[in-house]
């Protein structure tokens, strides 16, 4: 009886703890809220800038001429080398002359035969003419005399023209430079037949000493440009706007140059305005489809806010920083923005005062809103 009842208060403890296991597991865990996160911040910078807009743009030639053939026939010679700079009127390609120069030929000796059946009609109506007054001619043959000069007239009009032409085409076998630039290469193997009529192209070449660089601005910041343009007396596109362009692997801005041209229309699409640049280019370094940064100065502004570039996000509204309130919320502030100055401070049109304070470290722990 003893040993019953034992087992069953042995059996009793693990129900009892078997039931407490199970109790504790079903308890909710107690948590803990996570800490703000920790950033970094600054306050913005105020100082006297030179002002700047910096814009990306790509390079162009001046004037690209497609090189093609006028007349058909086999290439016969090339006579330049690729990528040099040639002159307007500079030999690059030959054309099998011989049949053009035989057509121009056969044309001269038609118009010579015109002409002198020219002269032959003229001296019967001449004679004629003398006749008729001792009527020793009718009126009928009077008429028949100037009709026959009247077609020799045409006829010798009509050689000329046929010599013009054969000429021109005769001179098409010599294909000369139109401007003068840097020639690419040749399209086309001596030996290769080319076409007139398709106009089969031989080679191209470009203008770069000058070179254009086009570029597009912010339709805002472009017309903050041109005011502070007009304010300096000058008139955008005048040529006395400068502009320094940097490509890829250069520092600084090294090439100077000035705007010649600023459009007269805002892309409804993109909301920009189309800006063109022309450089010297005389080091020819600059060729077309370059891709280049183009930095514009427009004057100074003092007290002007500054912040560490660093700090400058981006999304499809555009470009913020992260601004901390007084009650330590954070707050996207959507900027309009200059130049970076050298120090790597970014100039900011619009969007802060300058007594805000930035996030400027730790971005990535940062939300609108925390």
């Amino acid at each position: 009886m003893r040993i019953g009842n034992r087992a069953n208060g042995k059996l009793a403890l693990a129900l009892a703890l078997l039931l407490s296991a199970s109790y504790a597991c079903s308890e909710p865990a107690a948590t803990t809220a996570p800490a703000p996160p920790t950033v970094g911040v600054a306050q913005p910078v105020r100082r006297t800038v030179t002002i700047y807009t910096e814009n990306t743009g790509n390079t162009r030639a001046v004037a690209s001429v497609e090189v093609r053939a006028r007349v058909s026939g086999t290439l016969e010679t090339m006579s330049f080398e690729p990528s040099r700079i040639v002159r307007k009127g500079d030999l690059l390609f030959v054309i099998e002359p011989r049949p053009y120069k035989a057509a121009r030929d056969a044309a001269a000796a038609a118009l010579k035969s015109a002409e002198a059946e020219l002269a032959r009609a003229e001296s019967d109506l001449k004679r004629i003419t003398i006749a008729i007054q001792t009527n020793a001619v009718s009126e009928s043959d009077l008429d028949l005399a100037q009709a026959q000069r009247d077609m020799a007239e045409a006829s010798v009009l009509s050689a000329q023209a046929s010599l013009d032409r054969a000429d021109l085409e005769y001179s098409y076998t010599q294909v000369r430079a139109p401007i003068s630039g840097q020639v690419g290469r040749n399209r086309v193997d001596v030996g290769n037949v080319v076409s007139g009529s398709q106009a089969t192209l031989l080679t191209t070449i470009n203008q770069i000493k000058p070179i254009h660089v086009y570029f597009s601005g912010a339709e805002r910041l472009m017309l903050r440009a041109l005011e502070q343009i007009a304010e300096g007396g000058r008139r955008a596109g005048d040529g006395t706007t400068p502009v320094f362009v940097a490509t890829l692997n250069d520092e600084g801005f090294p090439h100077e140059g000035v705007i010649d041209f600023v459009s007269n229309t805002v892309d409804s699409e993109t909301g920009t305005i189309e800006v063109r640049a022309i450089l010297p280019n005389e080091d020819a370094r600059l060729f077309p489809g370059l891709f280049t940064r183009v930095r514009t100065p427009l004057g100074t502004e003092e007290d002007a806010v500054l912040v560490d570039e660093t700090a400058i996000g981006t999304d499809l509204g555009g470009r913020y920083v992260y601004v901390v309130g007084d009650d330590n919320v954070v707050e996207r502030r959507y900027l309009e923005l200059g130049a970076v100055q050298d120090d790597g401070l970014i100039h900011v049109f619009e969007g802060l005062d300058g007594s805000e304070t930035y996030i400027v470290d730790g971005l990535l722990r940062a939300r609108p809103g925390m």
